[in-house]
């Protein structure tokens, strides 16, 4: 997203604006906003909303309160807005947990979560000439070209160098912000039927647009990460996404002249690089000095080795949290309230409801384990008027389908990922929904509530995404996947106003800005980042922009994320440092000819792959895929016997002309590591040194790693690879290639 400071006159107008709406809301029933502060937040699992409305229904009663409150403070202090009575902000400034209660003015604008953890914020800055003339080729499905997001007010006409084209199709216009369009689908046009493509869109290059929310949720400013970049979109899917549209994309794309290639799409399975579409596509990408950035993948709950972004030519991107959490929490009648996750736009006013169990309330011919599930059994007459709960996520479809009140759930896969749900609904961990069960069992008149969401800080953030694909790479194991990791967690974006927000297709709601979680949301905001570098280092190759993302990605905590590298690659992208990376480690397309050749591909085959006359050397020359000028280090080797792995690294000065780096190993104790020379000393910008690296270790068992850090430091920039030392499989049989891709 570009320069975010808003002109004067913008702001005054906006500021007015919010005064008029507040002075509109301050006459209802002789109430007026007041803003009851706290203090500061406090610890463990507290829940700010739930205890906001606590302390009005004390004063209004369970039927008001939440008719009331506008809005929950639970981030940097502890309070919340609420239209009041005199009387009300009487009894609230006299309770001991108030600090004080005043009338409601306009504050500092709260922009959506993502970018301002990231640290790339409204102020940060920025080459917006330069980024104006960024254009981002969408690979999704499609694009919803009348969303703010898009509006093409300030922009100039396309850069020069565009030499694409507006096939949008039928009722569909591009403008100065989205200046191409392309359609692969029998849709005939470029319009996005599914929300997709509007979502990923919006994340990499979206307007800033103020006020933005999911009904009144995670309410502020949605931006993408460089919003002065332009969009060509590509649309590829409809309900289903075929591969040959997918390389007809790319073709388009690279002809027309993208800077970036963001694609949010994925296989099944991993194939061969030349029987993968994905890998193929990014290839001749990268020929042309095009970086893409792929989504790693949605499958993590299978584990290891399940990644398919695994072309070492392609930015690889993880799905991580933010410091923003979305939870429903759920009342019982014993006066128990148990945390859960989900988007939950809907308030039961304080109302307590009976609870059924789906296996008690489904028809008589079911199985019992369909029952339990709430799979397409539920007795609409058992269910009225009460809350059912379900042992799988995907019941509260079939709950609000037989026109249950609400449905708790047991959180099967989704950990602290909040889905959308078109009922009153929560997920809770197992641990929870058994105290639900046994709270249901053991009363007669069971009841509870389900609340609101709320938005509460999490300061363990980043957290790797449950969802999330794990590495390491099947097909070349010496080059690690996923590359790094990015927002993917309850991501507001601008969404086609035609679909419904949630799974359900019976869900009526419309909105203009949706909530989503997946490593399809992580991937654009990798991509924006790329174009945020490539404005400042306009000639840098693909490869150089993505080792600059990878050796100043920050690390992450491998006690609280288990995976670590295999799930993170390189760390949790740092959009600040990237654009100062001291020293980045290029590859060309001969370094990449040389890779196919060291796992097995002929020189015939790589000469119509490159184009040129490029040639295998001979087996004794052949250059050992772990050597390809990689930013993370990675080898696999023998299970249940002691290893030596040499590694050999050529790194460029880009940070300060005359300046010396030294070498910095995190220790290990399961490892030994030499790096040969230790100092590197460079007198010029461009100059190039190179180094080797030895790592000894014991015996590892099969299907594990072990794992530590090289730093490069001058004392100002410090650049960073992780050392992942394996023994999982990797392909040993060529299979057939796919024909079909899936959205992750």
């Amino acid at each position: 997203m570009a320069n975010f400071v808003f002109h004067l006159q913008f702001y005054i107008s906006f500021i007015s604006m919010l005064s008029i709406c507040l002075l509109c809301r301050a006459t209802v029933e002789g109430r007026k906003v007041h803003i009851v502060y706290m203090g500061s937040l406090l610890g463990g699992k507290y829940s700010p909303m739930s205890h906001h409305l606590s302390l009005l229904r004390g004063i209004m009663g369970n039927d008001s309160a939440a008719n009331f409150l506008i809005r929950s403070y639970g981030r940097s202090f502890n309070g919340f807005a609420a239209n009041l009575t005199e009387q009300e902000v009487k009894e609230l400034t006299s309770m001991k947990e108030v600090v004080s209660v005043f009338p409601s003015i306009p504050l500092q604008l709260h922009t959506t979560r993502s970018w301002d953890f990231l640290g790339l914020t409204e102020t940060i800055k920025r080459n917006t000439t330069i980024e104006s003339d960024i254009i981002i080729g969408v690979i999704d499905s499609g694009i919803w070209p009348e969303s703010e997001s898009f509006n093409d007010k300030g922009f100039g006409p396309p850069p020069k160098k565009w030499k694409g084209v507006c096939h949008g199709g039928k009722n569909f216009t591009c403008n100065n912000k989205i200046i191409g369009a392309r359609y692969y689908t029998p849709a005939n046009s470029t319009r996005d039927y599914v929300g997709h493509g509007t979502h990923t869109a919006s994340i990499a290059a979206g307007n800033p647009v103020t006020g933005a929310s999911f009904f009144g949720l995670a309410q502020g400013t949605a931006r993408g990460g460089v919003p002065s970049a332009r969009i060509a979109a590509y649309k590829v899917c409809d309900e289903a996404c075929n591969s040959e549209d997918l390389l007809a994309a790319f073709d388009d794309a690279i002809a027309d002249g993208v800077d970036l290639i963001t694609i949010s799409l994925g296989a099944a399975d991993t194939v061969d690089f030349f029987q993968d579409i994905m890998a193929i596509g990014a290839f001749h990408a990268m020929q042309n000095g095009i970086l893409t950035i792929n989504s790693a993948g949605n499958s993590g709950i299978f584990g290891p080795l399940f990644t398919t972004s695994v072309s070492p030519w392609m930015l690889s991107v993880a799905a991580s949290s933010t410091d923003r959490l979305f939870i429903s929490n759920v009342a019982l009648g014993n006066g128990n309230t148990l945390r859960g996750f989900s988007i939950n736009s809907f308030s039961l006013n304080g109302t307590k409801f009976p609870l059924i169990h789906g296996k008690d309330a489904s028809f008589h011919n079911c199985s019992k384990s369909r029952a339990r599930l709430c799979r397409g059994c539920l007795d609409s007459n058992a269910v009225k008027g009460k809350i059912v709960l379900c042992d799988e996520f995907d019941g509260n479809v079939e709950a609000k389908k037989a026109g249950a009140v609400g449905s708790i759930l047991l959180n099967d896969a989704h950990d602290f990922v909040a889905d959308i749900v078109s009922l009153p609904a929560s997920a809770l961990s197992k641990r929870n929904y058994s105290l639900v069960m046994s709270y249901l069992n053991s009363t007669k008149n069971s009841v509870a509530e389900i609340l609101r969401t709320e938005a509460i800080n999490e300061y363990a953030a980043p957290l790797i995404a449950p969802f999330s694909s794990l590495g390491p790479n099947y097909i070349v194991p010496d080059v690690l996947k996923p590359d790094l990791s990015a927002p993917g967690v309850d991501i507001l974006a601008a969404y086609s106003p035609i679909v419904s927000p949630s799974d359900d297709p019976s869900d009526q709601r419309r909105v203009k800005y949706n909530i989503l979680s997946g490593t399809s949301m992580s991937c654009p905001h990798a991509a924006a980042i790329a174009a945020y570098v490539k404005t400042f280092h306009p000639d840098w190759p693909p490869s150089a922009i993505k080792s600059a993302l990878m050796t100043t990605a920050s690390p992450m905590n491998r006690k609280i994320n288990p995976n670590s590298e295999i799930a993170y690659g390189s760390g949790h992208i740092n959009p600040v440092n990237a654009v100062d990376p001291g020293l980045v480690y290029e590859a060309l397309k001969e370094d990449y000819i040389k890779l196919l050749c060291s796992i097995g591909y002929k020189s015939d085959l790589v000469r119509r792959v490159s184009g040129d006359n490029s040639s295998c050397p001979e087996a004794s020359h052949i250059v050992p895929a772990r050597d390809l000028n990689y930013p993370s280090l990675a080898a696999q080797v023998p299970a249940e016997k002691p290893f030596t792995v040499q590694f050999h690294r050529t790194v460029t000065n880009v940070g300060t002309a005359t300046s010396t780096y030294k070498a910095e190993v995190s220790p290990n104790s399961n490892l030994t590591v030499t790096v040969v020379p230790a100092v590197l000393s460079f007198k010029s910008l461009n100059e190039k040194k190179s180094f080797n690296l030895t790592v000894t270790g014991n015996a590892l068992t099969p299907a594990s790693f072990v794992s530590t850090d090289l730093v490069w430091s001058d004392g100002n920039h410090k650049v960073r690879s992780p050392i992942v030392i394996h023994t999982f499989q990797s392909i040993n049989s060529t299979d057939q290639a796919h024909s079909k891709f899936s959205i992750i």
